[in-house]
């Protein structure tokens, strides 16, 4: 296979498409259960807080009840620059680096801190 470059793409590809997945699947049943919850007296951001603080399974969720959909919405927004004839490297560099350095920051908030 001479003249194949390599790429970095579909790294990218399956953190966009997981981050999507997850976004659909977890995202509204989370939202639902943190809007419907307080009106039968339940506290439940509360109680996924503590769940995130006592078990590791919770901080594997809140892991990835944020660091997946950003990782989705910031590919999407550089292939809608690259859509838009923003063709820039330093574009690419600041729509994953950005999402790299979050995804570092929630594991430390999460896990160190």
């Amino acid at each position: 296979m001479k003249g194949l470059k390599k790429s970095n793409e579909p790294v990218f590809w399956l953190l966009f498409g997981a981050g999507g997945m997850w976004s659909a699947i977890f995202a509204p049943a989370i939202i639902l259960v943190m809007l419907l919850f307080p009106a039968f007296g339940v506290d439940a951001g509360e109680n996924l807080w503590h769940l995130a603080r006592v078990s590791l399974v919770g901080r594997l969720f809140m892991l990835a009840m944020i660091v997946l959909p950003l990782w989705c919405g910031l590919h999407r927004i550089h292939h809608c620059l690259h859509d838009l004839k923003i063709h820039s490297p330093l574009v690419k560099l600041l729509c994953y680096g950005a999402a790299a350095f979050f995804s570092v920051l929630t594991i430390y908030l999460i896990f160190i801190r």
